[in-house]
């Protein structure tokens, strides 16, 4: 076990959480905690099962006493959201994990945690492998690609198992079962602008919004955290409204789908004369954004520094309608449930900005527990893009697990969730 979880309990769990941290496992390169957890159930004499998508099954027996249970399954996936500050050096292919604990927290060292699923992996394994555990026949379920696409659990052998109840280990609260999820799909965005020389010499800066929390984009987007994409955006805006001079070289931002932009940049080439303009135009807006994220996004940082002159500038046109796109886009809470007091019902995620190929491309996310909202938001995000002039691409959708109304609710400890599947790791980015 990591010397800074040698003292945490339960052992069986922390120990498998803290072998499971020093193995690169980011999504569709599984295979060294395939080799994980298929060597943890070799150790107990337990031959791994594989489906052609290589999805991975271990069947426990039970307990003695216990062998007339019916089998549960166990379903937690292997992969991670692999994200870290832009000051880190960490390559998510070879590189651990770097564990430490802050207080009653166990966290990563300027990169996500990997908690979502490795906890409910690890948990999974104690079950099978803690002799003070009893229990009738288990299927612990090792799906992969989850984070990108569920493409495990789309593309799963239902042959692979024979039990009827599964329990999900991926969710972010002890004592809650969460009983509905929503759906979702992403929209990749595609503009093609126009290049040009650009107007103003030696004065490139670049633009930087940094400081966020980001998040998880199902289950942060309920706290308003601050999208560095918008506010890179809103920046922009603000200096083409008050009339300062300039050329955009680029707009960047964000690597996940499903995470809420923490960090983003932009290249600009002012004209030099309004250098005095376009600072008093950032600290007006930084101003305002504090007061809309105060208590939020306390750690907020917009700030200018000097780059080289980019080879080349997007036409005035194009730079225009990128940043009224990224304006218009959706993003946050737009439903609350009138059921569930608190639960997100209907979201987007503004997640993804970059150049590519001569393109830009943009992500979005979009969830809702009710199908015809979730048809709603995403028609709103391909007429505004649409009306951009761009390219548009549905992508990775997935259906609602509808909630019964006959479910009978504890004190609030049952509910369904905004989430595709819930986190609750803390990295440095909160997941």
């Amino acid at each position: 076990m990591s010397d800074v979880l040698a003292n945490l309990s339960p052992r069986s769990v922390w120990g498998h959480f803290a072998s499971l941290a020093a193995i690169p496992r980011p999504s569709g390169k599984e295979e060294r905690a395939v080799a994980f957890v298929t060597g943890v159930g070799e150790s107990i004499g337990v031959a791994p099962a594989r489906d052609a998508r290589g999805n991975v099954v271990l069947r426990i027996p039970a307990t003695p006493g216990r062998e007339g249970a019916p089998p549960l399954i166990l379903q937690t996936h292997l992969d991670m959201v692999c994200e870290k500050n832009r000051n880190i050096v960490h390559d998510f292919d070879r590189d651990p994990i770097r564990l430490r604990l802050d207080g009653d927290w166990v966290m990563a060292s300027g990169t996500t945690l990997g908690a979502d699923n490795g906890i409910g992996v690890a948990a999974a394994l104690a079950a099978a492998t803690d002799p003070s555990v009893k229990h009738g026949p288990l299927e612990l379920l090792f799906t992969l690609d989850e984070e990108t696409g569920l493409t495990g659990a789309m593309q799963l052998d239902p042959k692979l198992l024979s039990g009827r109840m599964l329990l999900n280990l991926d969710s972010e609260e002890d004592g809650v079962i969460f009983v509905g999820c929503a759906g979702g799909e992403d929209t990749l965005i595609d503009l093609k602008p126009s290049f040009r020389s650009a107007a103003f010499r030696e004065s490139a800066l670049r633009l930087d919004v940094s400081g966020l929390r980001g998040g998880h984009s199902g289950l942060n987007i309920v706290e308003n955290r601050g999208n560095a994409l918008k506010l890179v955006a809103r920046v922009l805006s603000a200096l083409i409204e008050e009339g300062v001079s300039f050329d955009l070289a680029a707009i960047s931002g964000g690597s996940k789908h499903n995470a809420i932009p923490r960090e983003a940049e932009a290249i600009v080439v002012p004209d030099p004369r309004a250098k005095a303009k376009l600072e008093a135009v950032t600290e007006t807006a930084l101003a305002a954004f504090r007061v809309e994220l105060a208590k939020i996004d306390d750690g907020l940082r917009i700030s200018w520094s000097p780059c080289p002159d980019p080879a080349r500038v997007l036409a005035i046109a194009d730079r225009d309608r990128l940043i009224q796109l990224l304006l218009a886009l959706p993003h946050g809470v737009l439903a609350m449930s009138p059921d569930i007091p608190g639960l997100v019902e209907t979201s987007s995620n503004l997640a993804v900005v970059q150049e590519t190929e001569g393109k830009i491309r943009i992500v979005t996310s979009s969830r809702s527990s009710v199908a015809p909202s979730l048809t709603s938001v995403l028609g709103q995000v391909r007429a505004i893009a649409t009306l951009s002039g761009a390219a548009i691409t549905r992508k990775d959708g997935y259906p609602g697990w509808t909630w019964s109304r006959s479910v009978r609710r504890s004190k609030g400890r049952t509910r369904p969730t905004n989430a595709s599947t819930c986190r609750r790791s803390r990295g440095s980015g909160g997941r």
